[in-house]
C-alpha cells in the first residue's frame, strides 16, 4: 500500500485536525490514534531495540522521542503527530521512583498512601534539577518534530523537505508521501501534545500499579479530603506545566488523559476531581504555542465516562473524546447539557475492529464518520488506544477511508486477511 502525491486534501487555510477542534468543517475528516506512537509499528520497535533504553528514558532523548513521534505521521498520513512520551514522564521528573513494567504498566515505588507521604510528595519542589532537564528534552524533542513537520514557525520549511530522519536516515518515497498525504494543501502536519489528568496520575500514585477499583484511591478521596486536595492539586500543577511545556515548544493541540475518571461516581467527578482537572487545563491553556501564535484546543478524553462527559467539557476542554462504550449520538446529547455548549467530539473506533476484517471495519468507519457529521466538529480515533499486536496497515487504510483518498476504491478492493492478536 502507498500513498501517491495525488492524494492531498482540498486546500485548507489550516490542518483538518485544529479546524475540527474549532468547530469547523475541513474538507477531510481528521484522523490520528491514541498510540499511534509505539509497538505496533516495526519501525517502532526497531527504534527500540537498537537504542537498548527503557522506555521512560526514550521518552527523554529529544531524537528518539522526536523519531518515534513521527513515525505513524509517515506511515499512516494521519492528521495529527502525537508526541511520544508517557504520562508518568513529570511524575518521574518531579522525583518519583515510578518505571513501566512490560505487561503491566506503571509500577510506583513507593506509594502515596497517607497523610505523611502526601505530604513528603507534595513539599519537594519540581521546577529544578531533573524536573528542568527533563522538561527541556521533552520541548526539543516536540520542536525537531514541529521542524520536521513543517510547521509555520519553520520559515520556509514544508514537511516534504524532510529527507531524513531525526537520526539521519534517508526517508524512502513511501515515507515522503505519507508526510505530504497528512500535511495536504495546509503544508504542516500539527504536533499534538499531552499529559494525564490529575485523578488519573493520582491514581497511580496511590494504587502504585494499574488498577480495576481503584479502591484504595477511592477511599484516601474520602478519609481524608485535606490530603486529598493537596494531591489533586500538585497532580494538576504538575501535569498543567508539562502540557505548557510542550505547548510552548510548539504543539498546536493537546490531550488530557483521564483513564481512569470511569471508576468514580458522578458526584464525586464533580465535587472531588474536576476541580483540578479545570486546574490543568487552565494551566496548559494559558500556554501559546509559536507554531500558531494561539493557545492550543485542548481535547479532554476518559474511558467508561458516558455519565460525566458533560462535567468534563465543563472543565475548561474545548473538546471532549468519546470512548468505544458511548455511542457518538449519547455523546453528542449529553454534552448538550454542559454549561459551557456543545462542542467537537473524538473517537470513537472499537479497536477490537482492527482485527475484525475488512467488511466490519469498513462499515464501523463509515458509521463514524456519518454520525461526526452531526457534531460541531469531529475527529476520527479509536475509543482507547492502539492495542500493540495491531496490524499497521489496517491503520492506513482506516485513514485512507475516512479522508476518502482518490485511491481509497483501490484500497477496498484489495482482500486482506486480520492478524489475530498476539
Amino acid at each position: 500500500m502507498r500513498y501517491s502525491a495525488s492524494m492531498v486534501a482540498p486546500k485548507s487555510p489550516r490542518p483538518a485536525l485544529l479546524s475540527a477542534l474549532d468547530a469547523e468543517r475541513p474538507e477531510r475528516t481528521p484522523v490520528w490514534f491514541m498510540r499511534q506512537a509505539g509497538r505496533s509499528l516495526p519501525e517502532y520497535r526497531a527504534l527500540r531495540e537498537q537504542a537498548a533504553l527503557p522506555m521512560l528514558d526514550v521518552c527523554l532523548r529529544p531524537e528518539l522521542a522526536a523519531e518515534a513521534t513521527l513515525q505513524p505521521v509517515r506511515r499512516h498520513g494521519v492528521d495529527a503527530a502525537v508526541l511520544f512520551s508517557d504520562i508518568m514522564v513529570p511524575l518521574l521528573l518531579a522525583g518519583v521512583d515510578v518505571r513501566i513494567e512490560p505487561g503491566l504498566g506503571p509500577v510506583v515505588t513507593n506509594p502515596v498512601r497517607d497523610a505523611a507521604a502526601v505530604s513528603r510528595l507534595t513539599s519537594q519542589g519540581y521546577g529544578q534539577g531533573r524536573w528542568a532537564d527533563g522538561v527541556q528534552a521533552v520541548a526539543q524533542a516536540v520542536t525537531q518534530a514541529v521542524r520536521e513537520l513543517g510547521g509555520p514557525s519553520s520559515p520556509g520549511a514544508s514537511a516534504s523537505d524532510a529527507a531524513t530522519t531525526p537520526l539521519g536516515r534517508a526517508l524512502s518515497e513511501r515515507e515522503l508521501a505519507g508526510l505530504r498525504h497528512s500535511a495536504g494543501n495546509a503544508g504542516w502536519t500539527p504536533v499534538l501534545g499531552f499529559g494525564g489528568a490529575p485523578f488519573t496520575l493520582a491514581a497511580y500514585l496511590v494504587e502504585g500499579r494499574p488498577s480495576r477499583d481503584h479502591l484504595t484511591t477511592r477511599s484516601l478521596m474520602h478519609a481524608d479530603p485535606a490530603s486529598w486536595e493537596r494531591l489533586l492539586t500538585w497532580c494538576a500543577q504538575v501535569t498543567g506545566e508539562f502540557i505548557a511545556t510542550q505547548v510552548e515548544a510548539g504543539a498546536s493541540a493537546a490531550q488530557l488523559f483521564d483513564s481512569w475518571a470511569g471508576a468514580l461516581s458522578p458526584q464525586d467527578y464533580r465535587s472531588r476531581v474536576a476541580p483540578y482537572s479545570a486546574l490543568a487545563i487552565e494551566r496548559a491553556r494559558r500556554a501559546v504555542s509559536p507554531t500558531t501564535g494561539a493557545p492550543a484546543p485542548l481535547i479532554h478524553f476518559g474511558t467508561g465516562t458516558a455519565r460525566i462527559l458533560a462535567d468534563m467539557r465543563d472543565a475548561g476542554a474545548q473538546a471532549v473524546g468519546v470512548d468505544d462504550r458511548t455511542s457518538l449520538a449519547e455523546a453528542l446529547e449529553a454534552l448538550a447539557r454542559a454549561r459551557s455548549g456543545p462542542c467537537p467530539v473524538q473517537g470513537n473506533l472499537d479497536p477490537a475492529l482492527l482485527a475484525a476484517g475488512p467488511g466490519p471495519l469498513r462499515q464501523a468507519v463509515t458509521a463514524c464518520v456519518e454520525a461526526g457529521r452531526t457534531a460541531p466538529g469531529h475527529v476520527l480515533n479509536l475509543g482507547h488506544g492502539v492495542p500493540p499486536g495491531t496490524d499497521p496497515s489496517v491503520l492506513t487504510r482506516v485513514v485512507a477511508q475516512a479522508h476518502q483518498d482518490p485511491q481509497w476504491q483501490e484500497l477496498a478492493a484489495q482482500t486482506w486477511e486480520p492478524r489475530p492478536w498476539s
